[in-house]
């Protein structure tokens, strides 16, 4: 996003909020429904940890879409990203724990789906919280080949919402 034109950012970050979010109902759809994986505890759980981490990234999305049309230096609402990076790894422990369970005692359709889930629910964690492990655009692969994996990008609006909270604390002394 250094070099490219406002525009061209605030639809790509506009087409990121609708895939993400249009993937919710379109992987239960294909799933669930064109599929047929069974509509069970543990592949229920399993889901909503993968619809979880996606709703959080169309947040994300949005916010940093919001971000830069304001030119606003700061992460809209990165508080509540911080918790919520700190809340997932509760919820995703809880919720493979309970998934892991569910494998053990009935493997088969009505489980290992939901352990992809939330799997795949754990990969979206690391790629928005920590590194960016989705490469799509020609730029992301050029700087995956030359330098290897990057921080992903809400890990750092957040380093940036800390350095800036910190001054706060330590102005305010």
């Amino acid at each position: 996003m250094d070099h490219r034109s406002r525009p061209w950012v605030q639809r790509r970050l506009r087409s990121l909020v609708w895939l993400e979010s249009l993937n919710i109902p379109l992987q239960a759809v294909v799933w669930f429904g064109v599929v047929g994986f069974p509509v069970t505890a543990g592949n229920s759980v399993g889901f909503a940890l993968f619809a979880l981490l996606l709703l959080e990234g169309a947040e994300y999305w949005s916010a940093k879409l919001r971000q830069i049309t304001t030119r606003n230096r700061f992460l809209p609402g990165a508080g509540a990203f911080l918790v919520a990076r700190r809340g997932n790894v509760a919820v995703l422990v809880a919720g493979l724990l309970f998934i892991t369970w569910t494998v053990m005692n009935d493997p088969g359709a009505g489980s290992w789906p939901g352990l992809g889930f939330g799997l795949f629910a754990v990969l979206e964690h690391v790629n928005y919280f920590h590194v960016q492990l989705m490469y799509d655009t020609a730029e992301d692969l050029r700087y995956l080949r030359s330098r290897g994996l990057r921080r992903a990008h809400l890990a750092r609006d957040l380093a940036v919402h800390r350095d800036k909270s910190k001054n706060h604390v330590s102005n305010a002394l």
